[in-house]
């Protein structure tokens, strides 16, 4: 049987982690990395991440005096791993180094840090991903930046005024709606005079998925008479020093994910201040959506990284047949396969991140824009597939809850649904492409950046120009045209900055003409021992 893995470094043990950071710029951050990735890969850390997934958060709507407080409880695991992924800033790092590889940086974050536990990086991703909108609402701005720019973990259910650090949630969801949040039926009206941007309303209404529940503010869309619907950040506490009135209903039981507490909230004469222009909410949000599709691109990189990293550990010291799993044919066929997914991944995630850290050239705006849906719809979608072949590669033990592969492959759908189903993503492709046909120009020109490299490549590309510019029932194709995206940059990227051998045969099975998208599959020629050796573990 295969020994204790113990201690892992997701920096220093991870070739591909480390080398496309380098190319995207990051060279400056990598004594930050090279500590969070050995303090993340802890056997440590792994062990509070099962502590807190066996031990779920509970529900106390009430105090002792029936007083209502609502409040979620969590095991002292959970407030230890929330403690160790603030202090390495995986919630704001992005905005201690703008114009700095920020976003590199905390991709980076995401990538590392989702491979123990992903119930924790819930409340980093919005955190992280809340700053644009709370920039639209410069009080609010000179308020709480300082607050969700602090390293320090304060989990006390007080006003957030005495707090020594923040977090901000998101609450969109309702019954009716799901995605479509222009159907939201929950409803704002003005405290006093004043309305608008900046000023107090009282929320009435019902939010169907809350995560993070005791983030110290919110973001909340609701509706403000004819102006449709607008975006408000509703605190915990209100200014008063008076508990807002946000009701907990209830904890969802969910498949995974499930040391993060995920809620129903009703609102009731809620205080919240508007964010963002009356009538704007959509658009307000929006660029909280947008930070959290690059978090979920790379979230799934990084579960899908740890699910390869535990098959490769199993199949170098599980023996069958006279050999080790590792030295069977078939079997190194499977696993560098799965190193070329993971690699792909990486580096569709920290391209678009790169773009994100320099929204102020154009043509990087315009790919990050279209990028994150992308690598987004992309890796999320690859992720669960993997995690189910990774699980495989252990036979019955992979299946047993002891192994860190139930608990991957329960969270490996989550980012998939999270921010936009495929559905939405595609859409959110299309209606990029047709109402910003800058973004298309400037996507291909990056594949077109490694036309000649291989014939594979140069094929999908031909093929990608005509089914965009083929107007005809797009909306159907939409599907197949985002997963042609995601596959022509990331053959672009490879083919650009990879080893030759994962270059090749990424073109030689994603982009050839028979894929059909199982593992283990690649074809003869492909050079799997420096597939494998790459993705080992230092």
């Amino acid at each position: 049987m295969p020994p204790h893995m113990g201690d892992q470094d997701l920096w220093a043990d991870d070739r591909a982690l480390r080398d496309w950071f380098a190319c995207c710029g990051g060279d400056g951050h990598i004594s930050h990395m090279a500590k969070a990735g050995k303090a993340a890969g802890l056997d440590e850390t792994f062990e509070k991440a099962n502590q807190a997934n066996r031990c779920l958060p509970e529900l106390r709507a009430f105090d002792r005096y029936g007083m209502r407080i609502n409040t979620v409880e969590f095991h002292p695991a959970y407030h230890e791993l929330m403690r160790l992924v603030i202090s390495h800033q995986a919630h704001n790092f992005a905005w201690h180094n703008e114009g700095r590889a920020g976003h590199l940086g905390q991709g980076a974050l995401t990538y590392m840090f989702s491979q123990p536990e992903g119930g924790v990086m819930c409340p980093m991703a919005m955190t992280y991903s809340v700053v644009p909108s709370l920039r639209t609402t410069p009080e609010i701005e000179a308020e709480w930046m300082p607050r969700v720019l602090s390293d320090v973990y304060d989990p006390r259910d007080i006003p957030v005024t005495e707090k020594t650090g923040a977090l901000v949630g998101m609450f969109m969801t309702e019954k009716q709606g799901g995605s479509d949040v222009r159907s939201n039926s929950t409803v704002a009206v003005p405290m006093g005079r004043e309305f608008g941007i900046g000023a107090d309303y009282l929320l009435t209404g019902h939010k169907f998925f809350c995560s993070a529940p005791m983030c110290d503010a919110f973001l909340v869309l609701a509706n403000t008479n004819d102006m449709g619907i607008s975006c408000f950040l509703v605190p915990r506490w209100r200014p008063d020093g008076e508990r807002n009135n946000l009701s907990i209903q209830r904890i969802k039981d969910k498949l995974g994910n499930r040391s993060n507490a995920s809620t129903e909230i009703e609102f009731q004469d809620t205080y919240g201040v508007m964010v963002g222009e009356e009538g704007r909410g959509v658009r307000t949000i929006i660029d909280m959506v947008t930070g959290n599709r690059i978090y979920c691109a790379m979230s799934s990189a990084g579960i899908m990284r740890q699910a390869l990293v535990q098959a490769l550990h199993h199949t170098a010291h599980r023996s069958a047949f006279k050999k080790r799993l590792i030295e069977q044919p078939l079997m190194q066929n499977v696993l560098a396969d799965m190193a070329i997914e993971v690699e792909a991944a990486l580096a569709l995630g920290v391209r678009v991140a790169s773009a994100m850290d320099h929204s102020g050239d154009p043509s990087e705006n315009a790919l990050a824009r279209i990028g994150t849906a992308v690598a987004k719809y992309w890796n999320t979608k690859r992720c669960p597939y993997l995690v189910f072949e990774a699980l495989e590669c252990h036979g019955g033990p992979g299946y047993i809850e002891e192994s860190i592969m139930p608990r991957l492959y329960r969270e490996a759908p989550l980012n998939s649904i999270w921010e936009g189903s495929g559905n939405v993503i595609g859409l959110d492709v299309l209606r990029a492409i047709s109402r910003e046909p800058e973004v298309v120009w400037v996507f291909m020109a990056e594949v077109e950046k490694a036309r000649g490299s291989d014939t594979n490549l140069d094929r999908i590309i031909d093929d990608l120009h005509g089914e965009l510019n083929n107007p005809d029932d797009m909306e159907v194709r939409m599907r197949m045209i985002t997963e042609m995206m995601a596959l022509a940059l990331q053959g672009a990227l490879l083919t650009q900055n990879a080893p030759a051998a994962v270059a090749e045969a990424f073109c030689a099975s994603r982009l050839a003409p028979r894929y059909r998208g199982a593992f283990g599959t690649l074809p003869p020629g492909c050079d799997l021992d420096a597939l494998i050796h790459r993705a080992l573990p230092d």
